[in-house]
């Protein structure tokens, strides 16, 4: 276990995507659409979508084995790991315990969590709350989505945003100047009817007998022009509010990796705060919204590409479904 009050960076970060490509080209085949004009309101070109033997810890195990890879430690050196998904095989065991399992992690603690869309940074602030009790010297967070099996395929309106995609992170024990600075998660119910899906059964009496159904809502439903206006005002007043907390301005940030929601809401956060195109990190033109995995994903390609070096500043905000939205705040 780390020492109380220890604080924690990004050791390593790996993921794996389905191999199968569905493109906007296809979707002409599918529903009343076109390339143009999904690309003019989402920026989306493409997405990965899960075969059908594929599941939620199936995607995220070879995600988890790249990062502990990267991090340079074993599965069973894990104290803790938690999965972000809104797409479980099933209430239980835990998709976390599954791919604990799978990793040869023993006995190391593991949970889900929902928070949909911010189920990463709301993992990540968790997981800082562990080492910060000396409770954890490395933990292992994961976003795994399978969104294809909770979208419309008949709703031209979704079913052109969502892709599927599993993303992960090792954060290890750090006093250094690196790592993660700060974060903050909100939420409000209140909300709650702007985006919502995956019902998973209705049924009458139990006890007489009768049997579960697909229940109302299973599918994804979102509106529209609610949902885009409170995703950009909460982004942004989280962003600001945890830069003001540590002392910081926009100025200071290297790199914003926003939720990748759709190009519109992605630009207007990046102009609500002022900041140029370059320094706001994108890839929903290839994966489209994979949910919780988006952020890791797009750190990971960042990293990869350059655009996050050594010592930079990195800031993560997203909102999901609840409504819930967050900030993750760190030097690289």
């Amino acid at each position: 276990m780390s020492e109380p009050g220890s604080g924690c960076k990004i050791a390593g970060v790996g993921v794996n995507v389905p191999s199968r490509v569905l493109t906007n080209f296809d979707l002409e085949k599918m529903v009343d659409t076109s390339d143009e004009w999904i690309v003019t309101r989402t920026g989306i070109r493409e997405r990965r979508i899960a075969d059908a033997d594929e599941t939620t810890h199936g995607l995220a195990i070879p995600a988890a084995q790249e990062a502990l890879r990267s991090a340079g430690i074993e599965a069973r050196d894990l104290d803790l790991i938690i999965c972000a998904t809104a797409t479980q095989q099933r209430y239980f065991p835990s998709t976390a315990c599954m791919i604990g399992h799978g990793l040869g992690a023993g006995d190391a603690p593991g949970f889900d969590i929902s928070a949909a869309c911010s189920g990463f940074i709301y993992g990540s602030s968790i997981i800082q709350q562990y080492f910060r009790g000396g409770m954890a010297k490395n933990a292992l967070l994961v976003a795994s989505e399978i969104y294809s099996r909770i979208v419309n395929w008949q709703d031209r309106a979704t079913c052109v945003l969502f892709g599927d995609a599993a993303a992960a992170v090792v954060f290890s024990a750090s006093d250094s100047s690196e790592g993660l600075i700060a974060t903050r998660i909100r939420s409000n119910g209140e909300y709650g009817s702007f985006l919502t899906g995956g019902a998973i059964t209705r049924s009458g009496d139990p006890v007489a007998g009768a049997l579960p159904t697909m229940g109302d809502g299973y599918f994804i439903e979102m509106k529209g022009n609610q949902t885009f206006k409170i995703a950009v005002k909460s982004m942004c007043d989280v962003a600001t509010r945890i830069l003001e907390e540590n002392g910081m301005t926009v100025a200071d940030v290297d790199m914003v990796i926003p939720h990748q929601a759709n190009i519109r809401i992605i630009s207007a956060v990046g102009k609500s705060l002022g900041l140029p195109e370059d320094k706001v990190y994108s890839n929903i033109h290839r994966y489209g919204n994979t949910s919780a995995a988006t952020i890791p994903l797009a750190l990971y390609e960042a990293v990869q590409e350059g655009r996050v070096k050594k010592g930079d500043v990195v800031l993560m905000v997203a909102f999901g479904g609840g409504l819930t939205w967050g900030a993750s705040l760190m030097r690289w």
